[in-house]
C-alpha cells in the first residue's frame, strides 16, 4: 500500500533487474540475518555499560560519595555518545563509498575489541585516575562504531529488503538491539543468582564484558557472509573524485529539511527508549518498588514482548502506511508516559505492567525509523545524511538521559522524569510534519 501523508513514495529508484533484486525476486534474508545478529551484539556490547554502572562504579571511579561515583559511572555511558555523530560520519562515508558490508564488519571489530579491554580494565585502586580516564577512552571507541553501526544497518536494511516488507524488516532487524538488551539483563540477572550482589560488584562484573567480546566474535562470522547491496552497486558512480564530491555537496543541500526533521524526530525516541530500556530498573528502584536485582529480572518479559509488538508496526506499516504508524506511536508516547508512571509510582499499577504499557506504544516508532529515515536521502549520501542527525540526537538526549534522570532523582525531583520523556515525545510528533518528499524519490 502506498504511503500515508507527506512522506508517500520515499523509496529511491529500484536497480536494475535482477534474480536477486529487492523489488522482485529475492527475499533479503541473509542480508536481514547480518543486520539483525550484528545488532544484537551492538547492543548488547553497548547495553551491558549501563545495566554494569551500578556495580562497576564503586572500584573504577575514586572517592567515598556512592552518588558521585554512580553519577561518574553514568558519565562515562553518556561520553560515548559524543563521538557517535563523529563514528556516524567518518564509518558513514567508508559505508556510502566502499560498500555497507565493509562498515558494518569495521564497527563490530571496533566494539568488539573494545568489550576484551573493558574487561581487563584496572580499577581505581591499581591506577588511580587513570581508570576513569582509560574507561572514557574505551567508551569514545565504542562510540565511534555505535555511531557508524545503526545507520549502516539502516542504509543496508532499506535497500536488501523486499518491497512489500521493507518495514517488517526493519522492525525485525532493529529487534536484535532489544535482543541484545533482553540478554544484557538475563546475562546480569544470573550473574546476580549466582555471584549475588556483592560477588558482581567485586569484580564480577568483568564477566558480562568478557560475554560482549565473544559474542562480537561470532558476529563477525556472520556478516561476512552477507552480500553488498544491489542497490548501493548500482548508485555508485566511476565520475572523477570532484565530480562525486561536488554532486554529494548538492545532495546534502537538498536533503537539510530532512535531516533537521530526523534530528528532531529520533529526540523522543530515544529519550523513551533509553527511559525504558536502561533507567527504568533504577527509577523503580528509586521509588521504592523494587530492588536492582528484580527491576533487572523484571525487564526481561516486557523486552520480550517489545519484540512482538515491532514486528507487528512492521506488518501494520507495510500495509497502512509508515508516517501513519509512527505519529499514533509518538501521540501515544506524548499522552500516555506521565499517567503511566504516575499510576506506578502510587503502585495502582506494578512495575512490569507499566513498563509493557510504556514500550508497547514505544514500538511503532522504534521497529520504522531505520527504513523510515534511510529512504528519505538518496543512496551516495544515505548513511552519513540519516547518520548525522540520527546520532546528534541520540547522544544529546538519549545518551545524557540515565545521568539526567538520576541528578534529578537525586535533586528529589523524580517525579519531573515521565514528563520529561513526554515532553521530547510531544516534540517528534510535531517533527514529523516537517518531513518532505525526497527530491530522488
Amino acid at each position: 500500500m502506498a504511503e500515508t501523508g507527506s512522506v508517500s513514495a520515499q523509496a529511491t529508484a529500484a536497480p536494475p533487474a535482477t534474480k536477486d533484486s529487492r523489488t522482485g525476486g529475492g527475499n533479503g534474508r541473509r542480508e536481514l540475518l547480518a543486520a539483525t545478529v550484528g545488532g544484537v551484539v551492538e547492543s548488547f556490547d553497548w547495553t551491558i555499560y549501563a545495566v554494569l554502572a551500578p556495580y562497576f562504579a564503586s572500584e573504577m571511579f575514586p572517592g567515598d560519595d556512592p552518588v558521585a561515583k554512580l553519577l561518574g559511572a553514568y558519565l562515562g555511558f553518556a561520553v560515548g555518545f559524543v563521538v557517535r555523530p563523529f563514528g556516524s560520519y567518518v564509518i558513514g562515508r567508508i559505508s556510502d563509498r566502499r560498500g555497507r558490508r565493509f562498515g558494518l564488519m569495521l564497527s563490530m571489530i571496533l566494539i568488539s575489541c573494545a568489550s576484551f579491554l573493558l574487561a581487563a580494565l584496572p580499577t581505581a585502586a591499581q591506577i588511580g585516575v587513570m581508570a576513569p580516564l582509560l574507561l572514557v577512552a574505551i567508551r569514545l571507541v565504542q562510540g565511534l562504531s555505535m555511531g557508524g553501526e545503526n545507520p549502516s544497518v539502516a542504509a543496508y536494511v532499506t535497500e536488501t529488503a523486499p518491497k512489500r516488507l521493507r518495514f517488517l524488516y526493519s522492525g525485525i532487524s532493529y529487534s536484535g538491539i532489544i535482543l541484545g538488551n533482553i540478554l544484557c539483563f538475563g546475562v546480569l540477572t544470573v550473574m546476580l543468582a549466582v555471584l549475588g550482589e556483592d560477588g558482581v560488584a567485586d569484580g564480577g562484573w568483568r564477566i558480562g564484558f568478557v560475554v560482549a567480546g565473544l559474542m562480537g566474535l561470532l558476529s563477525l562470522w556472520v556478516r561476512r557472509t552477507a552480500q553488498e547491496s544491489e542497490e548501493f552497486t548500482a548508485g555508485t558512480t566511476d565520475a572523477p573524485s570532484a565530480v562525486a564530491a561536488a554532486e554529494r555537496r548538492a545532495l546534502f543541500r537538498t536533503s537539510a529539511r530532512n535531516m533537521t526533521a530526523v534530528f528532531l524526530t529520533t529526540l523522543g525516541i530515544t529519550v523513551s527508549y533509553y527511559f525504558g530500556t536502561t533507567y527504568l530498573p533504577q527509577y523503580a528502584e528509586r521509588l521504592g518498588l523494587s530492588s536492582g536485582a528484580e527491576g533487572t529480572a523484571a525487564m526481561l518479559v516486557p523486552l520480550t514482548l517489545l519484540i512482538v509488538a515491532m514486528a507487528a508496526s512492521g506488518i501494520l506499516a507495510d500495509r497502512v502506511g509508515s508516517t501513519r504508524t509512527v505519529r499514533t506511536g509518538l501521540g501515544l508516547l506524548a499522552f500516555c508516559t506521565v499517567p503511566v508512571f504516575q499510576a506506578m509510582e502510587a503502585e495502582v499499577l506494578p512495575v512490569w505492567v507499566a513498563t509493557v504499557l510504556h514500550l508497547l506504544c514505544l514500538a511503532a516508532p522504534l521497529a520504522l525509523f531505520n527504513v523510515f529515515f534511510a529512504r528519505l536521502f538518496p543512496v551516495q549520501i544515505r548513511v552519513v545524511a540519516m547518520g548525522l542527525p540520527f546520532t546528534a540526537a541520540v547522544g544529546l538526549f538519549g545518551g545524557t538521559f540515565p545521568m539526567v534522570a538520576e541528578a534529578l532523582a537525586g535533586a528529589g525531583h523524580i517525579a519531573m522524569v515521565p514528563w520529561l520523556a513526554a515532553a521530547a515525545c510531544a516534540v517528534s510528533f510535531a517533527a514529523t510534519f516537517l518531513i518532505r518528499r525526497p527530491a530522488h524519490a
